[in-house]
């Protein structure tokens, strides 16, 4: 009975034991840190290109939120141009207080490995809530190095007043072939005040500071970079062809100007929809919403949007940077690098994504589809995003891109054959590469 007795009591001497002493070491040994409180900044560029809006407006509401749910933590947000951006990252004098903690990633970027790997702070059901043709474009080496925010893409827009006066009907349900497309524009391109010089043409795009015309060069099957490789890849004989399909517009068929492959986007823009000389011209999604305003004015035309004209590839092909996104730069402050991710998370729930409607962006969230309900032409664009390939993140795209770009313009205007400006493209191209 005393043995009974005295297990007892050894028993709850035990408990008592770690109840008092040893439970109290272990919920204290289990208290979360407490998270990052201070100051966070941010640098950002215009979005002009992308939105024509007040996104900074919209940036700073959604931060005025943020700072609200996590007293203690400010976020102070700085407009700055793309040039001063880079330069600064770059300048190895620059002391760590005064980097930013958050930056605007694109391919133009310069330096992707000052930028913290995200993929850690993302658990595999986050990651899977972006559209996977966008997570891909915000990866370097495999890893994610910034959050994708919203997106946009370009489409053709086409004066429907101007198919009307010339008899012309506009492509069903906006696909058209490339040969429909020529027959098309060769109807609207004519001399309009009989005066022998022809000063109506059906299209004209920018080329050398957009992706506007590579829709048209890529509709054979040619790609300007490898998507699993993620490097340079426009060379050969599709390549060649679809080249001569830009340059045949101005040499064989004569349906676009002859400054065509000079003259730059603002000026291509405000021939379509200011002076009304051109039937048919690219512009981001932003455009939409802006020919719509003019229209309803009474300032503008009835206009319609229609698709990247189809090769041999036999799918449109729309080729965009339009991606916004933001990476967090290295520091030593895991806390604060935490909260950087949490503010960008943020920005991607599903309130905040569809609040991209009110700037003309599209959600990066696969799983919302009913964004534009209101909208028939911005919905139809937002359908027609399947078809768009997003230039991923690669070291020296800036450098890289303005070569072929310019090669490109050489081929048009008559200054090298198709055939060479591809392969001085690739000669000059693999120059860079071999630097690395």
């Amino acid at each position: 009975m005393r043995k009974v007795i005295s297990f007892i009591i050894l028993c709850f001497i035990f408990i008592w034991t770690y109840n008092l002493f040893i439970n109290n070491i272990i919920t204290l040994e289990e208290v979360k840190e407490k998270p990052y409180k201070g100051i966070i900044r941010i640098w950002d560029k215009p979005w002009d290109s992308i939105t024509k809006g007040n996104h900074q407006e919209w940036l700073r509401e959604k931060i005025r939120t943020f700072e609200r749910r996590n007293p203690g933590v400010y976020i102070e947000l700085t407009t700055i141009d793309k040039d001063s951006l880079n330069s600064s990252l770059s300048d190895n004098n620059i002391s760590l207080a005064d980097i930013p903690d958050i930056v605007p990633v694109n391919p133009n970027f310069r330096d992707f490995n000052i930028l913290e790997p995200l993929d850690e702070y993302f658990t595999k059901e986050e990651v899977e809530q972006f559209k996977h043709q966008v997570l891909k474009s915000v990866k370097y080496n495999d890893s994610l190095v910034a959050v994708p925010i919203g997106v946009s893409t370009y489409v053709m827009y086409i004066n429907l007043d101007k198919f009307n006066e010339r008899g012309v009907s506009p492509p069903t349900n906006g696909n058209w072939t490339y040969e429909e497309f020529v027959d098309v524009l060769k109807k609207l391109t004519y001399d309009s005040d009989n005066d022998g010089i022809t000063d109506e043409y059906g299209f004209i795009a920018d080329i050398g500071n957009t992706y506007h015309i590579w829709g048209i060069i890529l509709s054979d099957g040619s790609e300007l970079f490898n998507r699993k490789r993620i490097e340079y890849n426009f060379y050969g004989e599709k390549a060649i062809r679809g080249l001569e399909k830009v340059i045949d517009l101005k040499e064989k068929y004569r349906v676009v100007p002859d400054y065509f492959g000079i003259i730059n986007e603002k000026d291509v823009w405000e021939l379509f929809y200011k002076d009304q000389k051109i039937a048919i011209a690219i512009n981001g999604a932003w455009a939409s919403k802006y020919l719509d305003q003019l229209y309803g004015n009474g300032e503008g035309f009835n206009f319609d949007i229609a698709n990247y004209p189809t090769g041999n590839k036999e799918l449109p092909i729309v080729l965009s940077d339009q991606v916004i996104s933001y990476g967090v730069i290295k520091k030593e402050d895991p806390k604060k690098t935490e909260m950087c991710v949490k503010f960008l998370k943020f920005l991607t729930n599903e309130f905040n994504q569809r609040s991209l409607e009110k700037l003309g962006l599209f959600t990066v969230n696969r799983g919302i589809k009913d964004m534009y309900m209101d909208n028939i032409k911005m919905k139809r664009i937002e359908e027609s995003m399947v078809y768009t390939e997003y230039i991923p993140f690669m070291d020296n795209w800036e450098d890289i891109i303005a070569i072929v770009q310019e090669e490109i313009r050489n081929a048009i205007l008559g200054k090298k054959a198709s055939y060479e400006a591809i392969e001085d493209a690739k000669i000059e191209i693999d120059k860079i590469k071999n630097k690395n």
